[in-house]
């Protein structure tokens, strides 16, 4: 065989180590980061009952845990999640069965000069986990990198001192997006609005842009085969090549506080959509590829759904979120034209998500609920208090088990139906 032969077989091995190397990582991640397995708030959920008790469904373990609105990650047969202690913040790693501590990383995050602690002082953002590795940022910008077995550090990185970092009103509160051998993470600053570290070893590949304020955490799309982080800004959305961290697209979305949170959410038909404050709405923005490059336009906008603070979920061609202002309706939209299919009262502002063909939803007030969602109708089939003001942090699903928490208490729930096959 002549070299080119060789090289073509070595390559080939390559990708299927690659490949191999990638599917055992995928299936020890079972809820690896912020909104899931693809940050979309959709869960690979069965047998899930249609109701529960007026108390709700069964408690498997309830805790402490100190403040903070880190959502719960679910890897290699562990929990992982993130509190505030005084003047600092802990990394925990907790037994899924019995919310028994395995480790804990504590380290000092003062809140920094110029941040609003009215609504909390964190951490905000959700660790992620990724090829035996947690990686997780603070409300005052510390990232690290720690072993997920032991919470030993890897790397770190003080975003303010050694990048120049600006300081979000709120605290840092953007969750990293792995891509090939790259952390990539909304920073905030000017020159250093997004950055991307090598995951090994935390070198700076690449930091571009001068955004500020940054809240809404990226998402990473294909457009017609090609990669590209999607990321709403205090003032605009945009598209950047992952890779190089270039600017491909952008089109204006600001409100008068600068302040967008929601993430985006993704579908098959190439729409982006993206939500915030009633004076801006929701939109649909229809990616393409023209000419090489990533083009957007603005398919539809409405002002019948506004979420500010909480998240969205789509399941087929609708889109569903708690809508409001002072009142709040769950509500859907088809997700090509903006066109409103219901909106329903019946709770507070609240995050989403999606299972089974139900909806599983939490309020800022602690109350848990699961109902029938489908573009037709909205139908809540039970809803128990679990939690305490504000539970701001949005569930996590995974199987038949939930992992939810407030600002003092973490808990399990089984959410499966009497014959269920269990986690």
């Amino acid at each position: 065989m002549n070299s080119i032969g060789l090289l073509s077989r070595g390559l080939a091995y390559v990708v299927l180590i690659d490949a191999a190397l990638a599917s055992a990582t995928a299936a020890r991640a079972q809820w690896p980061g912020w909104g899931g397995k693809n940050r979309d708030f959709v869960a690979d959920a069965k047998d899930l009952a249609s109701s529960w008790p007026d108390s709700g469904p069964p408690r498997l373990w309830t805790r402490p845990l100190g403040p903070g609105y880190s959502s719960i990650i679910v890897a290699d047969d562990r929990l992982f999640t993130a509190y505030r202690s005084g003047d600092d913040e802990l990394v925990v790693a907790l037994d899924p069965k019995s919310g028994t501590t395995l480790w804990e990383t504590r380290y000092a995050a003062p809140v920094p000069e110029g941040m609003d602690a009215q609504f909390g002082r964190g951490p905000n953002a959700t660790p992620l986990w990724h090829g035996g590795r947690l990686y997780t940022l603070g409300v005052a910008g510390k990232l690290h990198c720690l072993d997920a077995k032991t919470g030993k550090e890897i790397w770190a990185h003080d975003l303010i001192k050694e990048f120049g970092a600006k300081v979000p009103e709120f605290g840092f509160s953007s969750s990293p997006v792995a891509f090939k051998d790259s952390l990539i993470l909304p920073v905030g600053g000017p020159g250093c609005a997004v950055m991307a570290f090598r995951l090994t070893d935390g070198s700076v590949q690449w930091k571009k842009h001068d955004f500020a304020n940054l809240y809404s955490s990226p998402i990473l799309i294909q457009v017609d085969g090609e990669d590209e982080i999607a990321l709403i800004t205090g003032t605009h959305v945009v598209g950047l090549d992952p890779a190089t961290g270039d600017m491909d697209w952008q089109l204006p979305f600001e409100t008068q506080y600068k302040t967008n949170i929601l993430t985006p959410v993704w579908g098959n038909d190439r729409i982006l959509f993206i939500s915030s404050v009633p004076e801006v709405g929701s939109r649909g923005l229809r990616l393409t590829r023209k000419d090489g490059k990533i083009a957007a336009e603005q398919a539809w906008e409405t002002r019948k759904m506004q979420i500010g603070q909480g998240n969205a979920v789509r399941a087929g061609d609708h889109i569903y979120g708690s809508s409001g202002d002072d009142v709040f309706f769950m509500t859907s939209i088809e997700a090509s034209t903006g066109k409103v299919a219901w909106r329903e009262r019946g709770l507070g502002k609240a995050n989403v998500v999606y299972g089974n063909g139900k909806l599983i939803m939490l309020d800022e007030n602690g109350t848990l609920a699961i109902a029938k969602a489908s573009p037709e109708k909205f139908e809540i089939q039970s809803k128990a208090s679990v939690l305490k003001k504000p539970a701001w942090t949005p569930p996590t699903l995974v199987g038949r088990h939930l992992y939810i928490r407030d600002t003092e208490t973490i808990m399990a729930l089984d959410l499966g139906s009497a014959s269920g096959a269990g986690m």
